[in-house]
């Protein structure tokens, strides 16, 4: 990498930076900070929230030090997908804060664009959220402790042929884990012998589903299979669904967990029951780990009402990094502390789980799961598991 272009990319300040201990985060005293960049105010601001909370939940149980360091955790706020502004943050966290780790990202773009810095840095990137399975593929310092859609959707798709439907529509977001979805679900479900009447891609922004609606019941789809980023657009589309009698007309509704996730529930409400969703966790997965997990998060934060998938993204990823320093002695190496996770398997609130070595990517269980009423309240149940499934989009087609 010529000088002028190291300059462009991360800006004099930083290769100051590097150039005092040959990398950004190698004079760490007692003290190993990790930077955390996700949404903590505007729309998306629950994430931010969910992933505070399990760090917190994770070092309550398990302490604040590893081989004799204190592990710090920093915060910034990106709330929305800017991946300019993901990559400005995650200098001013290598540079002024001067992190070790990096660690968050809930949309993908966000991730890839700190990939140059993380190598220059050699510093690894913990994934939490984002989950385009390309990600891993642009930098040896990604480690992704979530899901991918190809690793969601390649069973339910499977799940869905078996039901005998013949005919399905794809709605999803138009950006990276969109298309894997749409990609992943095409591929799977018209092997097993069915048909993809209709592939709709949304803008990222949408708050109007209406005219996505006609187009599905225009299409003769007997079921639908959307992807959307959790949050104010899942619920959006959920309601749409609903609302436009789609539903009513017995049309049947996948997708992977997004669509339904826990804080969004009692907002949705009846319009949310019966869809059929795969993910890698449940507030209901039935586990003593999970209930301690649920519980300390009610004994810290008053309640566990909004505890998700991105909570056990962030409390795994807390997970790995307490390893990484651990095998590093505290010492800044990024290449050395990837390489000890590489195989890691553990038990988290969602059951086993293990670092893929190739893809440095979470092996685990998929649940098949319905949203029903229990108690009075609405819940994600899981009603079948699809074990070990891996990253089915990692160097895909290559």
């Amino acid at each position: 990498m010529s000088g002028t272009f190291r300059k462009a990319l991360l800006g004099t300040a930083f290769l100051c930076a590097l150039a005092v201990d040959g990398n950004a985060g190698s004079a760490w005293a007692d003290t190993i900070k990790v930077g955390v960049i996700a949404p903590f105010s505007g729309p998306f601001a629950t994430v931010g929230q969910t992933f505070k909370q399990a760090i917190e939940v994770y070092q309550a149980q398990h302490g604040k030090t590893v081989a004799g360091n204190t592990v710090e955790f920093v915060y910034k706020d990106l709330d929305q997908a800017n991946p300019a502004q993901s990559k400005a943050l995650a200098q001013e966290l290598v540079v002024k804060e001067r992190v070790g780790y990096l660690a968050g990202f809930f949309f993908t773009p966000d991730a890839l664009a700190v990939a140059p810095l993380i190598d220059e840095a050699n510093i690894p990137c913990v994934i939490f959220n984002a989950a385009t399975s390309a990600i891993t593929e642009k930098s040896p310092r990604y480690v992704r402790t979530s899901f991918t859609l190809w690793q969601n959707t390649v069973p339910l798709a499977e799940h869905v042929a078996k039901q005998g439907i013949r005919k399905v529509a794809t709605a999803v977001s138009d950006y990276g884990p969109g298309i894997d979805g749409e990609t992943a679900f095409k591929q799977t479900f018209e092997k097993s012998g069915g048909k993809v009447v209709d592939s709709i891609r949304m803008p990222l922004k949408s708050t109007d589903f209406a005219p996505f609606m006609q187009r599905i019941k225009d299409s003769g789809a007997e079921a639908i299979y959307a992807f959307l980023p959790a949050g104010p657009t899942t619920l959006g589309f959920a309601r749409a669904f609903s609302d436009t009698g789609l539903k009513a007309a017995g049309i049947r509704f996948f997708g992977p967990g997004d669509i339904t996730q826990e804080p969004d529930l009692p907002v949705l409400g009846d319009a949310a029951v019966g869809i059929t969703t795969t993910f890698n966790y449940s507030q209901a997965h039935e586990s003593d780990l999970n209930r301690r997990f649920l519980a300390k998060h009610k004994e810290l934060f008053g309640a566990s009402d909004i505890v998700t998938f991105t909570s056990v993204g962030a409390y795994d990823g807390a997970h790995v990094i307490y390893r990484m320093v651990e095998a590093t002695g505290g010492k800044s190496d990024g290449a050395k502390a990837v390489e000890a996770v590489k195989g890691m398997a553990w038990e988290s609130p969602r059951g086993p789980v293990r670092i893929d070595p190739e893809s440095r990517h979470v092996t685990q269980t998929i649940y098949l799961r319905v949203t029903e009423r229990k108690d009075g309240r609405l819940q994600n149940t899981e009603v079948a598991g699809f074990p070990d499934q891996p990253d089915y989009g990692f160097k895909a087609g290559k």
